[in-house]
């Protein structure tokens, strides 16, 4: 794996959104050198903020990917009242910020000194974390069903892949009591899901927000057609180990190794199913499944 570089950051990118009731913001991070540079647009989890998620985002950055963060609605820091009216739809506004940093790439890429032109805008990941799994997710393919089982579709094609961390599973009779109190909203279905994702689910992940407990996470890999792999963190709770934040109060399971091996697997897939680049993949997946006590195991056709 090649070194990592120095990485620029520019904060609170501004883009309209009529509608919205405000502006859409958003970070990008990109590495000081390099050309034709992928993409990977993150969503982050409920409450947090473009600034979250640094451990991947950084890293990402650092090693070749041109990172844009949203942020959403929900972020704690736009104090969005919990009556407001647009609260219910909030996971459909997501993916429509999502869908408008894609259609305003150019104007996003150009406000990093020095960045433009060394973008390929072809090349289009999306992650995100728990809710933010959720709305990477729909950009795959996955739909909101209603109650006559069917949904829109809110897929969009430029995105390539996706990686999915800590993202819930079917909604609906698989939810808690708390679940459809709090979510009432969520029904995903995974059946049209095609886009190639790297499914990342801890196997002590109790959320309450569904009665059948960790093995809730790996239903966007078992249930979705197309090429996936799941990557199970042995002991993982919902931060798995600390993503959202190098110093943060809502880890429970602080584990930098843990956070590390979520670096190392996320990178080496994109570059596969981004780059055609599926060396470093394969060896990361063999050296995993050879350690003598082993952070997690990869299942799965990783191939784009």
């Amino acid at each position: 794996m090649c070194a990592p570089t120095p990485v620029l950051s520019v904060r609170a990118i501004r883009l309209s959104a009529p509608g919205r009731g405000e502006d859409l913001q958003a970070r990008i991070s990109a590495p000081a050198t390099g050309d034709n540079l992928p993409i990977i647009l993150f969503s982050h989890g409920y409450g947090s903020s473009m600034d979250g998620y640094a451990p991947l985002t950084d890293y990402w950055a650092a090693h070749g990917f041109v990172v844009i963060q949203p942020t959403h609605l929900d972020a704690k820091r736009l104090g969005l009242a919990q009556d407001d009216p647009r609260r219910p739809l909030i996971w459909r506004t997501r993916v429509e910020d999502m869908k408008r940093i894609l259609d305003n790439l150019a104007a996003v890429t150009r406000s990093v000194p020095g960045l433009e032109g060394r973008v390929d805008h072809g090349l289009v990941a999306a992650s995100g974390h728990s809710f933010g799994g959720q709305t990477t997710s729909m950009l795959l393919g996955a739909r909101m069903l209603g109650p006559d089982g069917e949904g829109e579709d809110m897929s969009d094609r430029r995105v390539k892949a996706g990686i999915l961390l800590a993202s819930g599973g079917r909604g609906g009779v698989d939810l808690s009591p708390l679940g459809r109190d709090i979510t009432p909203y969520l029904n995903s279905g995974f059946d049209h899901m095609t886009t190639p994702a790297l499914v990342v689910a801890g196997d002590a992940d109790h959320s309450p927000l569904t009665t059948r407990g960790p093995h809730w996470f790996a239903d966007p890999y078992r249930l979705s057609p197309g090429s996936k792999a799941l990557l199970t963190l042995f002991g993982a709770e919902h931060m798995l180990g600390g993503i959202s934040g190098y110093s943060v109060t809502e880890t429970t399971d602080e584990n930098p190794a843990r956070v590390a091996l979520i670096q190392r697997m996320t990178l080496t897939y994109l570059q596969n199913v981004l780059l055609d680049d599926a060396t470093a993949w394969f060896s990361a997946c063999q050296a995993l499944a050879t350690e003598v006590t082993p952070l997690g195991q990869v299942e799965g056709n990783a191939g784009g």
